[in-house]
């Protein structure tokens, strides 16, 4: 799977969310808080073309982008190796890891009730 790292995986949900769009547009649609140059998101294009994670069709003077790499498809890439890397590969470790650190909200515990139970409900 492709390595895509923090400040690539924001521009990536730029483009998850809308594409193709051009470089500029890119810009636009970064979140509140990323006062990146025009140079820096640029850069950080090219590297996700280099990496084949995005896209490019030329649209006249310029290029727009789209995803290769669907966001599904990493998400579960990142979170299986952050879970292999930590945890031995066990959910269970991470949860109890969050819980006994008092990050697990009720509405947390609530949903994750939820999906054991629809777990439970599956192998029966």
């Amino acid at each position: 799977m492709i390595r895509i790292s923090e400040a690539e995986a924001v521009v990536m949900e730029v483009l998850w969310g809308q594409h193709p769009l051009s470089a500029e547009e890119v810009i636009a649609r970064l979140p509140g808080g990323n006062d990146w140059a025009e140079a820096t998101v640029k850069t950080l294009l090219n590297r996700l073309l280099n990496k084949a994670a995005i896209g490019a069709a030329k649209d006249g003077r310029r290029f727009l982008y789209a995803p290769l790499v669907q966001r599904d498809a990493w998400l579960l890439e990142e979170s299986s190796s952050l879970i292999e890397r930590l945890f031995d590969g066990r959910v269970a470790p991470l949860v109890a890891h969050f819980s006994q650190h008092q990050r697990l909200s009720r509405e947390d515990v609530a949903e994750l009730r939820k999906l054991l139970e629809g777990l439970d409900d599956d192998q029966r």
